[in-house]
């Protein structure tokens, strides 16, 4: 997409702090922290939401998910716990439309929300 933020972070046009790399996602500190520790990790291929997940591009979730096993353990959060969040959809309070995921820990996190 040609106006979506965080393909033009892919792309190289925006910088941002990236903590990993590799052919199918990219993941990088989340501008606005909510936590210590607080990254995204977001698909190369542009999909705009879990809502458009198919048979065909759903791979990509649990690659993420593997990719998100490995940085807690780096990042040394894996054994206090952290918050996996996806967002989709409006009221759901996704603010941009490419699929992502927030990781946050390093303090504790309260239930709800908000």
């Amino acid at each position: 997409m040609e106006d979506c933020i965080f393909c033009k972070i892919i792309k190289g046009e925006i910088p941002s702090n990236k903590i990993y790399e590799d052919d199918k996602v990219i993941a990088f500190h989340d501008v606005n922290k909510e936590a210590p520790v607080h990254f995204l990790v977001i698909p190369k291929e542009h999909i705009e939401s879990v809502n458009v997940i198919n048979e065909k591009n759903s791979l990509i979730v649990s690659h993420i998910f593997l990719v998100i096993n490995k940085l807690v353990s780096e990042l040394g959060i894996d054994k206090q716990g952290y918050r996996i969040v996806n967002n989709t959809g409006e009221d759901g309070g996704q603010s941009v439309n490419h699929i992502h995921f927030h990781v946050l820990g390093g303090r504790n996190l309260t239930w709800p929300p908000g």
